[in-house]
């Protein structure tokens, strides 16, 4: 099941990892060369008797090396020989995990040139960043926290000490060491606090660090030297107004007009919302169809991607010295290991295969409509009407496409995403939720932009072009899902 459930560049990385550790995985290819090779020495058959002497002691010089490389881990790194450059290859050149955003500062922190008291504090303020860049924890919470890591608390006036913490610590100094109370009150107008913040902004980004949207547009202001102007304004008092397109609330507000806000938003979109998002980050996903379908002969014909998957046969190499090995030795018995496990991954690659083939060919036996005019033609299909065709379990299905993408002649499209509810027209026809909201999206680029349709119009208009009846609130779903915002924030002015 984990082997069905495995995307097919995850694949790839396993049976690379198999082909390397277990010898008696080969691919085709490699066997072939072998067999030729093989029938070009059949004339040597009639070797002195010391032929098999010599297959055990390479034998058990390769169960001797292996046992060392993949056993107690203690061997030294050994060169990779001719024909095991691919597949080192093959594992060296997955790509690694990026760094992450907290790690790209760190590191930048690590070039400062500064104390080492002062780079803890700067560490500490990088650790607390969410992954927009913006700050987890009030400052006042920082500063407690922070002063509970350093041996001596945060300053309130730089070069000189924090205040005494109570009236018992400067009338009796043996008191307070009795009592242990090292903590001071956090006060987030500390100067060294505030003073290591600036010093980060200054080395990365100035909105770095921002409690919210707001305060982060306006610090970025602030470093291009734009202390008022309306766009201050807007960003200060009616971010919720730009939010939802409430524009002449803003120009009634600012005193000004309509195209002076207009302009004023053009210099908005400028700005940074994530200062984070420049640091780290995550590599793209690559997307592989592993499934194909397409017309041959006027028939729709699924394939499953050969050329990707690997061929493997097992290796026949140790067949004959597993017999001659007498009864109790350590390398008959790790031959035997390592011969199941083999033939496991080998059935376990043929299943995946064939499960996967007959799923595909039962979507698209569902799905022929899509196949021949596009999405607004997808029909409605559950997993378990597929789980029942194919005589699996539902959750054999769900593991089977999930990673898994198919080239059909309207694009790539996951597996998953030909699994979809739906509703009946007022013809009696079926269609799929997918579908809709495709004929949404439609309606919708086709509005003026000016007047835009609410949704109670979107749902009047289903019913009378689409033939089919939809309540408000369900129009109002299916918009959400695609990502279309309300016809308040669609208008344009």
């Amino acid at each position: 099941m984990q082997i069905l459930q495995m995307p097919l560049l995850d694949l790839e990385a396993r049976v690379e990892q198999e082909l390397t550790e277990n010898p008696f995985l080969e691919r085709e290819s490699e066997q072939e060369q072998a067999s030729k090779s093989g029938t070009a020495n059949e004339a040597q058959q009639e070797v002195p008797q010391t032929k098999a002497e010599s297959e055990l002691d390479q034998l058990r010089e390769n169960f001797e090396r292996l046992e060392k490389e993949y056993g107690d881990g203690r061997s030294e790194q050994r060169p990779v020989a001719d024909d095991g450059e691919k597949r080192f290859d093959a594992i060296q050149n997955v790509a690694g995990e990026p760094a992450s955003l907290h790690e790209v500062l760190i590191g930048q922190v690590g070039l400062l040139e500064t104390s080492d008291r002062r780079r803890k504090i700067l560490e500490y303020i990088v650790w607390s960043l969410d992954h927009h860049g913006y700050l987890s924890s009030t400052h006042a919470e920082l500063i407690a926290e922070i002063n509970a890591q350093l041996s001596r608390p945060l300053e309130t006036s730089l070069g000189q000490p924090s205040p005494p913490e109570t009236e018992t610590e400067t009338e009796s100094g043996t008191e307070a060491e009795g009592e242990d109370e090292t903590v001071p009150t956090a006060d987030p107008s500390q100067d060294e606090f505030l003073i290591s913040l600036a010093q980060l902004r200054a080395a990365t980004h100035p909105a770095l660090a921002a409690k919210d949207l707001r305060e982060c547009l306006l610090l970025q202001l602030d470093s291009h030297g734009e202390h008022e102007g309306l766009l201050r304004e807007i960003i200060d008092k009616h971010l919720g107004d730009v939010e939802g397109n409430r524009l002449p609330r803003i120009a009634k507000a600012a005193e000004t007009t309509i195209e002076e806000v207009k302009l004023a938003l053009e210099d908005l979109r400028h700005l940074d919302p994530a200062p984070g998002a420049i640091y780290g980050g995550t590599t793209a996903d690559v997307i592989v169809p592993e499934v194909m379908v397409q017309e041959e002969n006027g028939e729709w014909v699924v394939h499953v991607d050969r050329e990707r998957q690997p061929r493997l046969t097992l290796s026949r190499a140790y067949e004959q010295t597993l017999k001659d090995l007498p009864k109790g030795d350590p390398a008959r018995e790790w031959i035997r290991k390592r011969r199941e496990n083999a033939q496991w991954f080998l059935e376990a690659l043929r299943q995946r295969k064939s499960t996967l083939r007959r799923i595909a060919e039962t979507i698209f036996e569902h799905q022929r409509a899509f196949l021949e005019k596009g999405v607004e033609s997808l029909v409605p299909l559950r997993m378990q009407d597929v789980a029942d065709t194919v005589e699996v379990h539902i959750s054999t299905i769900s593991r089977g496409v999930a990673g898994k993408y198919a080239e059909t002649p309207h694009g790539i499209f996951a597996l998953k995403f030909f699994f979809a509810g739906g509703t009946t027209k007022d013809t009696g026809e079926e269609t799929s939720q997918k579908a809709i909201q495709q004929r949404l999206r439609a309606l919708i680029e086709k509005e003026d932009p000016k007047k835009p349709h609410s949704d109670e119009q979107l749902a009047k208009l289903f019913s009378e072009e689409e033939g089919v009846t939809l309540a408000r609130r369900t129009i109002t779903k299916y918009r959400k899902a695609i990502g279309i915002p309300s016809s308040t924030q669609r208008r344009e002015y």
